[in-house]
Formats: structure tokens, sequence, C-alpha cells
């Protein structure tokens, strides 16, 4: 494990601002987090990433995830995994907490092996991850902010030149995520509710939630009532629901504000 420090930035190449203009307008979006790693990734190879705060008195909360096309999504259902319980035993931000003052920012580096076996074991050797590279900073109520980047298996390993393009490119993509998670804080409370949905999963809970019938998503998604119906199906499913009520009910309940 590393804890990295951010050295005096040495200014981002012609790939890194490409990609952070992409990343830039995608901030607000409710896809953000896919469409914003499929831009870094044309400026670095990356398997996943998520964004998430960790809070010392609160499940944490997730902001965004995503994951390239070359490698299965399990982005969802490790987070599941993570926030169920799992967050509660890792210690791998521990190190971040104690040494990184409100309004510094640092990096801290992983290697898979490393990691304590459950934690391992549960997400990175069950979707073969090798490492993560979290960009971290102090938050509201005491949280740790964590911009999380992850390779597989099969890329290569963060280099140092890798690690210090990432520490250049940390200062204006945390303001970015920062932005995003301000503007969505102001949105009804879904984030949390319907965390662990895949993209279109959420298009069509967020549609129901403003009343809409299924004829009505089909026709603004471009997709059959059939197939609104199986994404309802699943998200239902992996809410633990099967009332559009009880969709309702969950969203209502969500806290409106991390």
């Amino acid at each position: 494990m590393q804890l990295i420090e951010l050295p005096r930035s040495h200014g981002l190449q012609a790939g890194g601002l490409s990609a952070l203009a992409g990343v830039i307008g995608h901030v607000g979006n409710p896809h953000f987090g896919q469409q914003a790693l499929a831009d870094l990734n044309r400026w670095m190879p990356l398997a996943w990433w998520s964004v998430y705060t960790l809070y010392q008195d609160a499940p944490p909360s997730l902001h965004a995830h995503g994951s390239i096309q070359a490698f299965p999504d399990g982005t969802a259902a490790s987070w599941r995994v993570y926030r169920d319980s799992l967050y509660r035993r890792d210690a791998t931000f521990a190190v971040a907490r104690d040494r990184v003052a409100p309004g510094t920012t640092a990096m801290v580096h992983w290697n898979a092996s490393e990691i304590p076996i459950e934690h391992r074991s549960a997400i990175y050797s069950a979707h073969g991850l090798q490492e993560r590279l979290s960009i971290v900073t102090p938050s509201e109520r005491h949280g740790l902010l964590a911009i999380n980047f992850y390779r597989h298996e099969h890329q290569p390993v963060f280099c140092a030149d890798a690690i210090d393009a990432v520490a250049d490119m940390a200062p204006p993509l945390l303001a970015c995520v920062q932005r995003h998670v301000t503007l969505n804080a102001s949105l009804p409370a879904q984030s949390d509710a319907l965390e662990g949905l895949t993209a279109r999963e959420r298009d069509v809970c967020q549609r129901l939630l403003k009343g809409w019938t299924q004829d009505g998503i089909a026709a603004d998604l471009g997709l059959t009532a059939p197939t609104v119906k199986t994404y309802r199906d699943r998200a239902f499913n992996k809410l633990g629901i099967r009332y559009r009520h009880e969709l309702f009910a969950r969203v209502a309940a969500a806290p409106q504000e991390r």
C-alpha cells in the first residue's frame, strides 16, 4: 500500500486535457459514471471506476460507477456487497483518514494481494481486478470522498508514470466529481434508493416515479413495452420490492443529502 501526497502538477498532456473536457461535459448527467469512464479511457486504460463517500457514522454513499465493455460489469454487484457490510471492516482507507488534512488531496494505491482476504475475495478475486488507485480528500460530516480507478489482471499495472499522470489529473477531476455530487444532491433522493441498478433499469424506475405508463416509457426510451417490463422486473428484484408503491416508499425513505 502507498499513500501518495500530490506533488505540484506538471500540467496535463493533450490526451488528459481531451479526456477532462469530455468528463466536464457529462457533469450532472444521470449516466455520468459510464460516460466519464469512457472518456477517461481515451487517456488511460481503466477497467472500472467508482466514486463514493465513506462516513464514520453511516453507510457509504455511491455517487458514480462504471466499467468498460472489454470486461464484465461487476461494479453494481460489488457495491452491494461492499455497502451491505464489508465497508465496516474496510481498513484500506484508514491511513488516508488519519493523515490527509481537510482541504488537501492524496492518492492511495493498493495491489489486490495486499488487501485483506475477505475484501479481496468478494471483489478483487471475484472480478479479476489486480489493483486500485484512489484519489481521496476529506468531505463534509467527517467523510472521505474517494475516486477509485481499478485495473483488471489483463491490463498493465499502474507504473510510476501512470501514477504521476493520475496525480496531475486529480485536482481538475476532483472538481468535476464534487460538482457532480453537488448537482445531484439538489435532486430528489433517488441516488441511494436506486443504487446498484443499471443505467437502463434506473431510466425505467425514474419514469415510473413520475407516473409514466409502460407504453409511455417504451416510447420515450425507444423500447418495446415488454422490454420495459423486463427492466422493471429486474430492477424491482434487485431492490427487493414487488409493486410501484413500494418504489415510491423506498425513494421517500432515502436520505435527502449526505
